[in-house]
């Protein structure tokens, strides 16, 4: 086989994504990178208006975007999720696991309740997600994708006054979990890898920047600057297409160089 030429390995015309939490924020950025690519994509949250908002959004810049209202925190609505995609779409190539919640509490008075809900849609989400989709399409197509995201927070711990106990155990977890499926599943040619992103201007991150500032924040980063609603982009599309064909198991850190200061 001739090597292909580079914008024909990062063609995903014909690909079907995934995409869990894509309703906003870093979801839609990494929705855009795969539809501009020519994938056509399923959009999950909680909200149907959201939903409906975005996929509009995506559909304005001729991207095929649909959409399913789901709670990835419960197993019902997981294993529905991944069933309607395939009914509806035919195909999953492209699974990524996005759907996050955090919690901030000081570790003594941490509520049992609260790191429940965390690492179920964290973790255990991400897991029976996976598993159904790779059982019904990806394993008897012996091709796929995963991209999980996990975040810096899983590679060190925080300064005490983040107080995000759950939310950094989960994404460690997700880091190890993204290790040990690439391993299992490279059999069937499925590619398992992570983006661990720093601080984006998310609504889940806008508390904490709100309350240290984000000049603070940014100042932490070697490049002085938090994250934007581009820079997820090219990574996303790397580990979806076939330019990243020969990269599974790994994680990526997209922080400006947080995690290099903190040594990770």
């Amino acid at each position: 086989m001739s090597a292909r030429s580079i914008q024909k390995l990062f063609d995903l015309s014909g690909k079907t994504a995934l995409i869990t939490g894509g309703s906003r924020g870093l979801g839609l950025q990494m929705a855009h990178a795969l539809g501009e690519a020519g994938a056509r994509v399923m959009l999950s949250s909680r909200k149907a208006e959201d939903l409906e908002q975005a996929a509009a959004e995506l559909q304005a810049a001729g991207i095929d975007a649909r959409w399913i209202a789901a709670d990835c925190s419960k197993e019902e609505d997981t294993r529905r999720l991944a069933d309607q995609t395939l009914e509806r779409m035919g195909a999953i190539d492209i699974l990524v696991n996005n759907a996050g919640a955090s919690w901030g509490a000081a570790a003594e008075d941490h509520p049992v309740e609260a790191w429940d809900k965390v690492m179920n849609l964290n973790v255990r989400g991400y897991f029976i997600l996976a598993q159904q989709v790779a059982r019904g399409y990806m394993i008897p197509k012996k091709s796929g994708r995963i991209i999980n995201i996990a975040s810096i927070a899983g590679l060190n711990g925080n300064p005490p006054e983040m107080r995000t106990l759950a939310y950094n155990t989960s994404k460690s977890a997700v880091i190890g979990f993204t290790h040990t499926l690439a391993a299992e599943w490279g059999r069937y040619n499925i590619n398992v890898n992570a983006i661990c992103p720093g601080f984006f201007m998310t609504k889940m991150a806008a508390g904490l920047i709100k309350s240290m500032g984000e000049e603070k924040m940014a100042s932490h980063a070697p490049l002085g600057r938090l994250g934007d609603d581009e820079d997820l982009k090219g990574i996303t599309l790397l580990y979806a297409s076939d330019a990243g064909k020969h990269i599974t198991g790994q994680w990526l850190a997209v922080d400006g160089g947080v995690s290099v200061v903190l040594g990770a």
